[in-house]
């Protein structure tokens, strides 16, 4: 109940341009949604080739990633969400911050063992602009303003459960974008890794640090291009079953706890 409580005080907070409703939230999301894919289909992406060239690379990362930014960044500001948005209140302890350092490392070693032979200085230009706008996007979307709007009802297992299903989900339309079935995989594999975005905000106490994983990962995964099978994707699963699995637990026991504590606390 004490987490509730916090929630709530921090839904009412009169420096919020808009009190937090998941409404608002579910609304930014599916305008991201809505600009993001939109500039995708006017360029014709196929999305197993983004990485191949600096036109697909300009066309296919970073437009659609600028238009995204565009948008996050009015829907933020609109809201008056940004405090709320990229720092923390109710910081993990630091042994939870154990999966997002593994992920870090295996995307620097993704990049030490590519051959990058075939990357221009140009495709490196826009490679690390789109993904530090995958970072900031995709981050400030689903783990940002989203996480605001959720607080404002649900508990937090239920705040981990939709932002990481909606961030899961939101890779769907990658089916019809040159993925097929294969975004199917996307989806399940987006929940686990969205969960060690989640668990890197909650440890660091703030979104910055998501944005940064998310943005290395990406980077880690589109500068290979279709030269090589990047370690990264082979290592992809077990992070992301070991995020979900170790989410959930960890909620459960500060639930627990939170219990614990309203319990033993006086009343008065």
């Amino acid at each position: 109940m004490s987490n509730n409580r916090k929630m709530l005080q921090e839904s009412s907070n009169p420096a919020l341009r808009i009190r937090p409703r998941v409404r608002w939230g579910v609304l930014g999301y599916f305008l991201y949604i809505a600009v993001f894919y939109g500039i995708f289909v006017l360029n014709g992406v196929d999305y197993p080739r983004i990485g191949e060239s600096e036109q697909t690379l300009l066309l296919w990362y970073v437009a659609p990633m600028f238009g995204g930014a565009v948008l996050a960044f009015t829907v933020v500001t609109i809201y008056g969400w940004w405090r709320p948005g990229l720092a923390e209140k109710r910081q993990l302890s630091r042994w939870t911050m154990t999966l997002p350092i593994i992920m870090t490392v295996i995307a620097i070693v993704n990049m030490l063992i590519a051959d990058f032979t075939r990357v221009t200085p140009l495709m490196w230009l826009y490679l690390f602009v789109g993904s530090i706008l995958v970072g900031f996007n995709e981050e400030m979307i689903h783990r940002g303003q989203l996480l605001v709007a959720l607080r404002s009802r649900f508990g937090e297992t239920g705040v981990w459960l939709l932002s990481s299903g909606m961030f899961a989900v939101f890779h769907l339309p990658d089916m019809f974008l040159g993925l097929g079935a294969g975004a199917l995989f996307q989806v399940m594999m987006a929940f686990g890794l969205g969960s060690i975005f989640y668990l890197a905000r909650r440890s660091t106490g703030s979104l910055v640090a998501s944005m940064f994983l998310h943005g290395l990962w990406d980077l880690s995964i589109f500068s290979h291009g279709t030269s090589s099978f990047p370690i990264a994707g082979m290592a992809s699963p077990l992070l992301a079953i070991a995020g979900a699995i170790t989410v959930l637990i960890i909620l459960r026991r500060e639930k627990r706890r939170n219990s614990a504590q309203s319990v033993s606390r006086p009343v008065g």
